[in-house]
């Protein structure tokens, strides 16, 4: 009897629980969890085993918590270990823990430094722990100092992102080439880079494009950049001021001082440049038709090959040379009747190659060279055309006989099958400032000047033009161009007529008649920039590039007397850069580590230049009043920070206002992970 209350009990509780539950189900059911606020924050350092500047450690294995799950992002390419290691360190991740495991000994008394840079992120989000590093000893000391700076490139400053900079202790020249970085870093998004755990002494600087990863420059092919001078890292107490905000508010909260390390040197500028000391070597040859060979060469060389047909070796002036200004493109014109008609080719070739210890020495290879379509069959079905076309036009005169039609005494004599081909390379409309360009098939042996008339359109009628001119050689480089100059008119009609047999080809081809109508802008159709320098050197000849949108050069003038004046320019937006040109050749010259040659110097224009028509601007430029980091206007910047790009709701090429400031702040260091408002130097 006492047993039956109990049940009845367990079941009045079971069905209290059961509806209990279905209301809070049915509560559930309304709308679905959101979840909680965005996760947002990075993750944050908990702990290390052993502990962040241990000293004498001496072990293989090194862990480090932090608050939550993490992921170490492509740790390979991004992870930095200073010295380093003939084998690569495993680093690994495991839930809130990263793991580093040496795989060889540790070097004795030294300062060991793991720059994970932005690698660290949680799990979830895939917020990066940013600049993240941690330094232990296996010595009593642990050595601190460190040396900041930033990579740009040397023609467009573009900052370098993911390149190796590395310093080293011993002074040579051929350290670089030859020995591993003695402490190195990565440059970040914004091509800046800090290299920690210095000890007290001198150091040589390089930045590297590590393609092989070898931590030297073993491949000359490889970006690079070095320092002029020798640095001894330093460091310094000074007092900074932290400001402190509301976070309902926004407002200030609190202001004051502290006291803070600052690292010496951090301003360090090192602008990169692709050397032209390449191998050097044969990247391509072939036979495009029966008339040419092509030779090209991966890059510049002194020379032009010496070249020989295989059992033809008596043959002399054989052909024509066309090639270009860097020796790295040549062609040969075959002019020998009895090569043109070979199938198959073999030319004996003498040329300059890097060997194996990487000096140039000259080879000889035999190279054979074939073509698809000869010249011959080219004339031969020309000539079957002509003949088909002498049977229909005798066809069409005996149907004429017939019908006792009257006809014309002679067959109508038909062109020549293959005439030497030319042709304007201008467009409908001439540029007031620029030459007409004419090119032909086959180099030329003589050149009738006479047949050449160059006429204006005056009212209805055609006169021949004033002033004198004729058509010449563009260069000695390409034997098959020619330019006519002329002072052109605004708002002219002109048209250049050619005779025929005007020129003559080395196959013995003469040309056609040419007949181009071409016109000039009006005036009001162009305007022009002024470029007025100060804040420059005037003692080194310089130049200013016009750019277009995509930061390609459009114009290029000299500076004279601190102004640079682009006239007859189209109406449109124009970005400009100034080099100091050591040489005067007017052209941006590379760099070379051999000779301790630094890359000609750039340096861009702050802002957007908008050109109406019909409308002279004259721009002054203060060279050196915006650093050199935020010098290129940030529409044309092509390796934009990683920030930047995660920003889906930035309008194009502008910054919102929050970043603007945050990105041109002139009062920043951005060389400096410490601070971002003591200053820079240069």
């Amino acid at each position: 009897m006492t047993s039956i209350p109990r049940i009845r009990k367990q079941i009045l509780t079971a069905i209290s629980i059961s509806g209990i539950l279905a209301i809070v189900a049915s509560c559930a059911s309304i709308g679905n969890p959101t979840g909680g606020p965005r996760d947002e924050d990075a993750p944050r350092f908990v702990r290390a085993n052993p502990a962040p500047g241990s000293v004498n450690v001496n072990r293989q294995r090194i862990d480090i918590d932090f608050d939550e799950i993490v992921n170490v992002k492509d740790a390979f390419t991004n992870v930095v270990i200073s010295p380093p290691s003939k084998q690569v360190p495993r680093v690994s991740s495991s839930g809130r823990r990263v793991t580093v495991t040496f795989q060889d000994t540790l070097l004795d008394n030294t300062t060991y430094t793991i720059d994970f840079g932005n690698s660290i992120e949680d799990n979830n989000e895939g917020n990066k722990l940013p600049s993240f590093a941690y330094s232990f000893s296996t010595g009593p000391e642990i050595d601190t100092l460190q040396i900041s700076g930033m990579v740009l490139d040397a023609q467009t400053l573009e900052p370098q992102q993911g390149m190796l900079v590395g310093v080293y202790s011993n002074l040579a020249d051929s350290a670089f080439a030859t020995l591993p970085f003695e402490r190195m870093a990565k440059t970040d998004d914004r091509g800046r880079f800090s290299i920690l755990g210095l000890a007290p002494g001198e150091y040589r600087i390089f930045a590297l494009e590590d393609l092989d990863n070898d931590y030297h420059r073993a491949n000359p092919e490889e970006i690079m950049a070095f320092y002029d001078f020798t640095l001894s890292p330093s460091s310094e107490r000074i007092m900074t001021t932290d400001t402190l905000f509301n976070l309902k508010t926004g407002e200030v909260d609190t202001v004051y001082n502290r006291e803070r390390t600052l690292f010496l040197p951090n301003d360090i500028l090192l602008r990169s440049f692709e050397s032209d000391e390449k191998s050097q070597y044969l990247q391509k040859y072939e036979r495009q038709d029966s008339t040419r060979l092509n030779f090209i060469f991966n890059t510049k060389s002194a020379s032009i090959p010496a070249i020989t047909p295989v059992g033809y070796e008596d043959l002399q002036d054989w052909y024509v040379i066309e090639k270009s200004a860097r020796n790295d493109s040549v062609t040969f014109w075959i002019k020998e009747p009895t090569l043109l008609s070979l199938d198959s080719l073999r030319i004996a070739a003498t040329y300059m190659r890097t060997d194996s210890t990487r000096n140039l020495s000259e080879v000889t290879d035999t190279l054979r060279f074939f073509y698809s379509r000869d010249l011959k069959n080219a004339l031969a079905n020309a000539a079957k055309e002509r003949e088909k076309a002498l049977k229909e036009k005798e066809k069409e005169r005996e149907k004429a006989l017939k019908e006792g039609k009257e006809i014309e005494d002679s067959i109508e004599v038909v062109k020549k099958p293959v005439p030497l081909g030319f042709k304007s390379l201008s467009s409908s409309t001439q540029e007031i400032y620029l030459p007409l360009f004419l090119e032909f098939d086959t180099p030329l042996v003589s050149l009738d000047t006479s047949a050449f008339h160059l006429e204006m359109q005056v009212d209805t009628l055609w006169k021949p033009v004033s002033k004198p001119w004729k058509p010449q050689p563009v260069d000695t480089l390409n034997p098959r161009l020619l330019k006519i100059e002329y002072p052109w008119d605004f708002s002219t009609q002109y048209r250049l007529t050619v005779d025929s047999l005007a020129a003559k080809g080395i196959y013995g081809l003469v040309s056609d008649p040419l007949e181009v109508s071409f016109k000039t802008k009006a005036e009001d159709d162009y305007s022009s920039v002024i470029f007025d320098i100060s804040n420059f050197t005037d003692t080194i000849p310089a130049f200013i590039e016009l750019l277009n949108s995509s930061d390609s050069p459009v114009r290029r003038e000299k500076v004279i007397d601190n102004k640079a004046v682009f006239k007859y320019l189209p109406a449109g937006k124009y970005y400009a850069r100034i080099f100091e040109d050591h040489n005067g050749n007017g052209i941006f010259d590379t760099g070379s580590l051999d000779s301790l040659q630094q890359p000609d110097v750039s340096y861009y224009y702050p802002k957007l230049i908008n050109i109406k028509k019909n409308w002279d601007k004259e721009e002054s430029w203060d060279v050196f009043s915006t650093a050199v980091d935020m010098m290129k206007p940030y529409a044309i910047l092509k390796n934009k920070p990683e920030a930047d790009k995660k920003n889906r709701n930035r309008q194009k090429n502008q910054y919102d206002e929050e970043e603007e400031e945050d990105y041109f702040d002139p009062t920043r260091n951005p060389f400096d992970p410490n601070d971002r408002g003591n200053g820079r130097r240069y």
